[in-house]
C-alpha cells in the first residue's frame, strides 16, 4: 500500500473558506491564505481549493488567490471551480497550482480531459465526481456545485475519465457531505474497483475511524476532509497517528 494522503479541502465562496452540509447551509470558516499556510505547516500532504460558486456564476477561478497561496504553502495544491477550458487550466497552473480539478467542464466536453492530459500531463489533472445515490442503489453524477443532475452513472463516468487520461478522481458523496457520519464506503469501493487511477474519498468524515474505513474497506488512496479540520475537532496529525496505529502508511514529517 502506498502512503495515504490527507488533504484538507478549502471551499471558497466570495474569497472566504466556507463549509456546508449536503452542499447547502453554508457557514464561514475563515481566511483561505491563513488556513492554507497553517495546514501546510501542520502535516497536510496536499491542499484542495474549490471555488464553489465560480461555475454557477459563470466566472473564472480566483487567480490572485492561487498566486498568493503558492507563495504561502510548501505542499502541492489542487484548484477547481470555474475551470472551463485549456486556457483556464494553463492560467491556474502558471499561477502556481500543482493540479487542476474539473467537473462540469469535463461532462460538457469529455475530450477536454484527453486534451488536458496530453498538454499538461495526467499527473496535473483531477476529475471531480460529485455523486448522489439513486433509489435503485446506483449513483448519479451532479454538476454546477451539486445543483444539476448530469444523468450519468458515477461508476461509468469514472471509467470513462480514466480512459480519457485523468490522473486521479476526487470522489465526493453528496449524501454524506458535511454530515460527519462517515464516508460513503460503498460508493468509494465501487469506484475504486472500477478504475486503476487513485481515488480520493470525500464527504462525511466525522471520527478517526472513518478515515481508516475509507482506506481499509473503501480502498481510497487519499482522504479529503474539511469541517473537522477547519473547526479544530481533529488535527491532521491526529488522523495520521491513528492511521499509522492501524497499520496504514502515512507521511509523518511536517513541512517547514
Amino acid at each position: 500500500m502506498n502512503q495515504i494522503r490527507i488533504i484538507p479541502c478549502l471551499d471558497i465562496l466570495n474569497g472566504r473558506v466556507v463549509k456546508g452540509v449536503n452542499f447547502v447551509n453554508i457557514k464561514d470558516a475563515g481566511d483561505p491564505l491563513e488556513i492554507a499556510a497553517a495546514y501546510s505547516q501542520s502535516g497536510a500532504d496536499e491542499l484542495a481549493f474549490l471555488d464553489i460558486s465560480a461555475t454557477q456564476q459563470g466566472r473564472g477561478i480566483l487567480l490572485d488567490l492561487v498566486k498568493q497561496t503558492a507563495k504561502k504553502v510548501t505542499i502541492p495544491f489542487t484548484v477547481g471551480g470555474g475551470i472551463r477550458n485549456l486556457k483556464d487550466m494553463e492560467a491556474v497552473l502558471d499561477a502556481g497550482a500543482d493540479k487542476v480539478s474539473i467537473n462540469s467542464a469535463a461532462l460538457l466536453n469529455p475530450e477536454l480531459i484527453s486534451e488536458a492530459a496530453k498538454r499538461f500531463g495526467s499527473q496535473s489533472l483531477v476529475v471531480a465526481i460529485d455523486a448522489k445515490r439513486r433509489p435503485d442503489g446506483g449513483y448519479d453524477v451532479y454538476t454546477r456545485g451539486g445543483n444539476t443532475n448530469a444523468n450519468r452513472d458515477a461508476v461509468d463516468w469514472a471509467r470513462e475519465v480514466e480512459q480519457l487520461g485523468a490522473g486521479e478522481i476526487l470522489l465526493t458523496s453528496m449524501d454524506t457531505d458535511g454530515t460527519k457520519d462517515g464516508y460513503d464506503i460503498q460508493l468509494t469501493k465501487t469506484v475504486v474497483q472500477a478504475v486503476q487511477i487513485p481515488v480520493t474519498a470525500s464527504g462525511g468524515a466525522g471520527r478517526l475511524e472513518h478515515f481508516a474505513q475509507a482506506v481499509i474497506e473503501g480502498g481510497a488512496s487519499a482522504l479529503l476532509a474539511a469541517s473537522l479540520f477547519h473547526y479544530g475537532e481533529l488535527t491532521i496529525m491526529d488522523v495520521k497517528r491513528y492511521l499509522q496505529d492501524q497499520g496504514i502508511p502515512v507521511r509523518m514529517e511536517t513541512s517547514p
